[in-house]
């Protein structure tokens, strides 16, 4: 089943002379908002902070309108004219009850001298009286709930409990694939208390993966999407989380009726440390010395039939020829239709908008900043979420149609950025 795009959205439509006030309630600013109330069990310490991702599940967007005399076409598979950007952005979304997170953790040395660094996974369920599960109980949730979870098609052995979090008003549970029993004497004072209230649990046959499957060693001329498939931190692979919820007796389940929801870590992000295949070319082209190479994203050799760069172009698409057809197309290279470079200042942030046609790359060439995608249509292999990352210089972010995104400098310095692809 192709994309489609969502009837449940709304439209905001701004009539002339009016304008859009995108100072007011940013989107953007409020996402940024909800993920900083993110809270990891153990200490600071025990994360590689910059490289936790996160999932934000949204059942509801509000896109704004085109702007100017076509203000009233509120039908997205109308509105066709690519130098306006209005009727891209995203004026309003509603988050879901589940918060979804992976990155990696790490141990401190104990009298063993050693220590460990590896793949966790964070689940989080809605607090109080306004999520779906304490509707249908009657808001009687008690201190935990039930999770049925499945990680890239492996299924955890039985449900887990998932205790009650008062410092964060939610049900929340941290999945470390570390592979001995002895972890709560690895840990300090939150770590060890996270561990006693069944807030960290260790099951590395669900988690998987270590933190040297993808040294530089040993990977020279080989398929990164060969290398530990079922890594939960797989540089290139999407990660697929299936997920269920339940209150303590199991009477009432949020379970997307019985189908169970699929959230899935599936931004294309590419540079130094995510990349296909790595190698060393001697006297490239002719040449003399030694060429280092990465490939990031292609269409020859192994990865012909990738994919990556092509696109599904739905009848109310253009194609890159500039025209729409009655039928569903596929086009298998990206169309570029422009370059620019920018500089975002500090607190800059390109907001949050859907590409309907074209698709579109963010290389962050200087600084970092956080990089924002999700789902603007819905797609049949998983729940539209926003996915959120910190983007390092010398790494980009590919949007396909369908998608939204958004760039934020966080820091106190300038970032600068390289944007191609084609308008929307």
């Amino acid at each position: 089943m192709p994309m489609r795009i969502v009837s449940g959205d709304r439209v905001f439509t701004v009539k002339p002379p009016a304008s859009a006030d995108y100072k007011q309630n940013n989107p953007l600013a409020r996402l940024m908002s909800v993920l900083e109330k993110v809270e990891l069990a153990a200490e600071r310490e025990n994360y590689l902070l910059n490289q936790v991702q996160y999932l934000m599940p949204y059942d509801f967007l509000e896109l704004y309108g085109p702007s100017g005399s076509a203000y009233n076409v509120t039908d997205p598979g109308q509105q066709d004219n690519k130098e306006d950007f209005q009727k891209q952005n995203i004026h309003d979304f509603r988050c879901t009850d589940t918060w979804i997170a992976r990155g990696w953790a790490t141990t401190r040395e104990d009298a063993s001298d050693t220590e460990w660094t590896g793949p966790f996974l964070f689940l989080s369920y809605r607090g109080g009286p306004d999520s779906k599960l304490s509707q249908m109980s009657g808001h009687r949730l008690g201190q935990s709930l039930k999770l049925y979870v499945k990680v890239q098609g492996m299924e955890a052995a039985s449900l887990i409990d998932v205790p009650y979090n008062p410092e964060t008003d939610r049900y929340e549970i941290e999945i470390w694939g570390y592979p001995g029993n002895d972890l709560r004497n690895k840990l300090d004072g939150r770590g060890i208390a996270a561990i006693d209230r069944g807030g960290i649990i260790c099951l590395p046959s669900l988690v998987q993966g270590g933190a040297n499957d993808f040294a530089r060693e040993g990977l020279d001329n080989r398929d990164m999407r060969t290398v530990a498939a079922n890594h939960a931190m797989h540089p290139v692979l999407p990660m697929t989380v299936e997920v269920a919820w339940a209150d303590k007796s199991q009477t009432w389940w949020d379970s997307k009726g019985g189908q169970n929801y699929r959230y899935q870590f599936n931004m294309i992000y590419r540079g130094w440390d995510n990349y296909l295949k790595v190698g060393v070319s001697e006297s490239p082209h002719g040449g003399f010395g030694f060429l280092h190479f990465r490939n990031v994203l292609s269409n020859y050799f192994d990865f012909r039939d990738s994919g990556e760069l092509g696109r599904e172009v739905a009848p109310w698409m253009f194609g890159a020829n500039g025209d729409k057809s009655g039928a569903t197309r596929y086009e298998k290279f990206l169309a570029v239709e422009y370059m620019d470079l920018h500089i975002l200042k500090p607190e800059c942030g390109i907001g949050i908008h859907r590409h309907r046609d074209n698709q579109e790359i963010f290389f962050l060439m200087s600084g970092a900043g956080v990089m924002v995608t999700g789902d603007w249509c819905e797609f049949p292999q998983r729940e539209r979420c926003f996915e959120i990352r910190t983007m390092t210089a010398g790494s980009f972010s590919l949007l396909k149609p369908g998608n939204l995104h958004a760039l934020f400098n966080v820091t106190d310095e300038d970032i600068s950025l390289l944007m191609f692809g084609g308008y929307d």
